[in-house]
């Protein structure tokens, strides 16, 4: 399993158009070129009000408040929930939606 922390991007990482990125050929494999999606992880914390996370659910994922009131329960009884399962261009945008009022997240393959 590969893990993947949104936390790493700020301000000044400069992200690549992956059009602008050189063909190169190679016989090496990594182990990245999946077709499994990425999930979103969201841990609990002792900072955020129930509220807090159910609005930042309802912004990133685009849910229900119902929907986003359970996950937050989950993430609270649970110490963590798979948030969103899906592309990784698609996780790294929920992660920091959520990321933006500082929730914890974790992105795995």
């Amino acid at each position: 399993m590969r893990i993947f922390s949104h936390r790493r991007f700020n301000e000044h990482t400069c992200i690549v158009n992956p059009a602008e990125i050189p063909d190169i050929e190679t016989d090496v494999t990594d182990g990245t070129d999946t077709d499994e999606p990425a999930k979103v992880i969201l841990f609990n914390d002792d900072v955020h009000t129930f509220e807090d996370v159910i609005v930042q659910l309802m912004k990133a994922i685009r849910c229900s408040r119902e929907k986003g009131e359970a996950i937050a329960w989950e993430v609270h009884t649970r110490g963590k929930a798979c948030v969103y399962v899906g592309a990784m261009p698609e996780c790294l945008r929920v992660s920091g939606i959520l990321e933006e009022i500082a929730l914890h997240t974790q992105i795995e393959m």
